[in-house]
């Protein structure tokens, strides 16, 4: 079978919408008539997700802060945590908190982290990221 033609054929019939969206059966779907609710994803196709956002989350801090490339792994990925988490815009408002990793006072900026609402709304997990930030350590 031509599946290239198949393909085609069912973005004919089925459309492709690229948020979730309720399909004429009420159930929740994605893209060309995944039915989310009764299909899910697999774990490959939800790996290949996690690595288009992880390259999204690498271009946006290399625009938006290229100066985060010169931390150290471990706080790196602190800071793409974060941004996978809050994104671009809602991680930008750390104002204090960015100038603190920029200038490599990470003590500062994992306080920053803690005292903020973002902290209270994901506990555990910024408790670990600040405790990164603060040491360079990795969580493991």
């Amino acid at each position: 079978m031509n599946q290239s033609r198949l393909r085609e054929q069912l973005r004919l019939h089925e459309g492709e919408v690229l948020r979730p969206y309720r399909c004429t059966a009420g159930k929740l779907s994605i893209g060309v008539g995944r039915n989310l609710e009764d299909v899910g994803i697999s774990k490959e196709e939800s790996a290949f997700l996690l690595d288009g956002d992880i390259r999204k989350i690498e271009t946006d801090l290399d625009r938006a802060h290229p100066w985060w490339r010169k931390m150290d792994e471990v706080r790196q990925r602190v800071l793409a945590d974060m941004c996978f988490n809050l994104g671009l815009p809602r991680l930008n408002t750390f104002v204090n908190t960015l100038a603190a990793m920029r200038r490599g006072d990470y003590a500062q900026a994992a306080d920053g982290m803690l005292a903020s609402k973002w902290a209270s709304h994901v506990g555990a997990r910024a408790t670990r990221l600040a405790e990164m930030m603060r040491t360079g350590k990795d969580y493991l």
